[in-house]
């Protein structure tokens, strides 16, 4: 293989093309069996999945690899990501598999690990998986009789999540007289959204929540929040939730429509921690791509921002590193490691209402103190032979900040889960954010 089987966020694809085939998920399966089998014991890894078509194939494919090499599994169907490594984590399992592409359309899947810590696998375990799949060293190892692994459906799943989610809202609070829409984007959080509002006593407006195994994301959820922010004006909700597929992305609406990304989300939950004294070194951790704008909210509370590498996994590390507790994506990935060791859309969004009812403001005036950067996205598609190397990007981005003299920012970067070239630029003035993405796109497209 040419490239790294693993990108930023697992293995991902369209499924039943390389590499998400139902081969490829065997061949995984059994590496990663031979890999978490540490110690001379039974061994049981959880697999879950989100509600795409391709789930069956891949659930089944990996089933068979992992008990080929005597493992047991255990499966619980659709569930969120940070369900998945939560019930893990619950039942003692030694990992745990999430099948899902996230935000991507029902034609993609991915694979993705979790160790037994309920953390992401490091990029080393991943690359020995990696070099297991190509070499084909595993082929030999083939326990018979009562060696081989089991498979058993854990059915009760999704109400131990959403009990588990609860469990992080403030004792004795409720959510009665609060009238929310919730957009499960037709994923895997499509029982457990709804539920666990209406079970704290929200009035609960369903969106996204009838997954036909095509529909994911399919203008819907946090990619999607048009018909979300439209429905929480029309139906006079006080606020709107948007899901992604699997369950680990937020964004939230306000009783006006607004918008609230992972920047203002984060800007209300670090706000709250820091003036109740609870936000450790006063820090919170995000990405190259997090908005200035969260600096300037934080700042008079003497907050700060830790930036990391693009993806979750990274933001995680950084926190685990320096003893912080909330981190976060710009696209919605909210970590709050007291709660759940991965990014929790359903916990986000019962600490961001916590802050609306401890705090006695609804959620748009919450909102105003995050007023973000003007900000310019755009992307350069490429045949994921031939780019731009990472030092040529590098070069460019420093060049193109240097030239700001500090009235911006710039990130180019090859993404990880896509054959793009992303850039994002950060400007006092909307239009010169606009017009230097686009000069730097049509330089990248001549490298």
């Amino acid at each position: 293989m040419s490239e790294r089987l693993f990108g930023t966020d697992g293995i991902r694809g369209v499924a039943n093309l390389h590499p998400i085939t139902a081969e490829m998920a065997l061949k995984v399966g059994r590496a990663a069996g031979h890999i978490f089998q540490k110690e001379d014991r039974p061994h049981t890894i959880l697999i879950g999945k989100d509600t795409r078509q391709s789930g069956y194939m891949l659930e089944n494919a990996l089933t068979a690899g992992l008990c080929s090499m005597g493992v047991n599994v255990l499966l619980v169907g659709p569930l969120p990501t940070p369900g998945v490594s939560y019930i893990m984590r619950s039942l003692r399992c030694d990992a745990a598999i999430m099948i899902s592409a996230s935000h991507n359309l029902y034609m993609d899947n991915g694979i993705k690990f979790f160790g037994r810590d309920g953390f992401k696998l490091d990029d080393e375990v991943e690359d020995e998986i990696e070099r297991l799949v190509t070499e084909n060293e595993v082929d030999g190892i083939r326990p018979t009789h009562e060696h081989i692994g089991t498979a058993r459906r854990i059915d009760d799943a999704v109400g131990r999540y959403i009990e588990f989610a609860k469990a992080s809202f403030p004792k004795g609070m409720r959510l009665d007289g609060l009238r929310i829409v919730v957009d499960c984007a037709h994923g895997s959080a499509y029982k457990v959204g709804p539920f666990s509002f209406s079970e704290l006593g929200a009035d609960v407006i369903h969106l996204g929540n009838t997954p036909n195994g095509r529909n994911i994301n399919m203008n819907c959820g946090s990619t999607h929040p048009e018909e979300m922010r439209a429905m929480v004006i029309r139906e006079r909700a006080d606020l709107g939730i948007a899901f992604d597929g699997d369950g680990d992305r937020i964004v939230m609406a306000d009783s006006d429509g607004r918008l609230l990304d992972g920047n203002a989300l984060l800007a209300i939950l670090g706000l709250d921690l820091l003036e109740r004294g609870e936000l450790p070194n006063n820090t919170i951790a995000t990405t190259i791509m997090a908005n200035g704008g969260l600096e300037r909210a934080l700042d008079p509370l003497g907050g700060k921002i830790l930036r990391t590498k693009v993806g979750d996994r990274y933001v995680v590390e950084a926190m685990r590193e320096h003893g912080l507790n909330v981190g976060g994506e710009s696209s919605g990935h909210i970590i709050m490691l007291e709660h759940n060791t991965t990014g929790d859309a359903l916990i986000t969004g019962l600490h961001v209402l916590a802050t609306m009812i401890r705090k006695d403001q609804p959620l748009s005036e919450l909102a105003g103190v995050y007023q973000p950067l003007p900000e310019a996205h755009t992307k350069v598609p490429h045949n994921g032979l031939h780019r731009p190397d990472d030092d040529q990007l590098e070069a460019l981005q420093t060049e193109a900040e240097t030239d700001l003299h500090g009235k911006g920012r710039v990130v180019i970067r090859a993404s990880g889960t896509e054959p793009i070239i992303r850039i994002m630029v950060q400007h006092e003035v909307q239009k010169s954010a606009e017009a230097l993405a686009k000069q730097l796109a049509d330089r990248i497209t001549t490298m």
